[in-house]
């Protein structure tokens, strides 16, 4: 049944995401707290950590979960996994409207309530790698994934690639780099590398 024994699926971009989304939670939480966050850099960077978790989010919710559980029926421990996968995703959407308006409104309270989303924000995302992706790994197909991952690139559009792409890499190593270019498909690593 799983693509394991035979090939695996390459996480690299969903790493490189997940680890983006921390960076930009914590950018924030520091700019609360030194009291910038009020600065355009930061809205600006506010807006598009936002975009880029909403189009995340909402293409696991429909293009990867019930792929996932398709293959899962029958296990209630995967079937578990999943609802709480949607669950967590549901416990960010009102941490991201109260930082919003707090944001907004420049709160006093923005560095605490950043904080508990950054909390909140890691404690999913590790979830998902830890226990998320290695059922994904054992059940779906590198052909899913591809799947999966074409369905994220329709969501972001080619002005959205144009911004993903620098977004996913800003601050990383070298070699980070290397890898995230190399994991991307071949039509887009020729786009962005030349």
């Amino acid at each position: 049944m799983a693509s394991a024994a035979t090939e695996t699926i390459d996480f690299t971009l969903m790493y490189s995401t997940h680890d983006a989304f921390r960076r930009d939670v914590g950018r924030l939480e520091a700019a609360a707290e030194a009291g910038t966050a009020a600065s355009p850099t930061v809205q600006a960077g506010w807006e598009n950590f936002k975009k880029q978790l909403l189009i995340h989010h909402v293409a696991e919710d429909e293009a990867l979960w019930p792929r996932v559980q398709q293959k899962v029926a029958d296990r209630s421990d995967a079937l578990v996994l999943l609802a709480e996968m949607e669950a967590e995703h549901a416990e960010l959407d009102p941490l991201l409207e109260s930082v919003d308006a707090r944001l907004r409104d420049g709160d006093a309270a923005l560095a605490s309530e950043t904080r508990r989303l950054a909390q909140v924000l890691d404690h999913h995302l590790r979830h998902e790698e830890d226990s998320a992706l290695p059922l994904i790994q054992e059940v779906l197909t590198p052909a899913d994934w591809r799947e999966f991952a074409a369905d994220i690139r329709r969501r972001q559009g080619v002005k959205g690639a144009a911004i993903y792409v620098p977004w996913a890499i800003d601050g990383v190593t070298a070699a980070k780099q290397q890898q995230f270019f190399a994991a991307m498909p071949e039509p887009h690593r020729r786009r962005h590398c030349g």
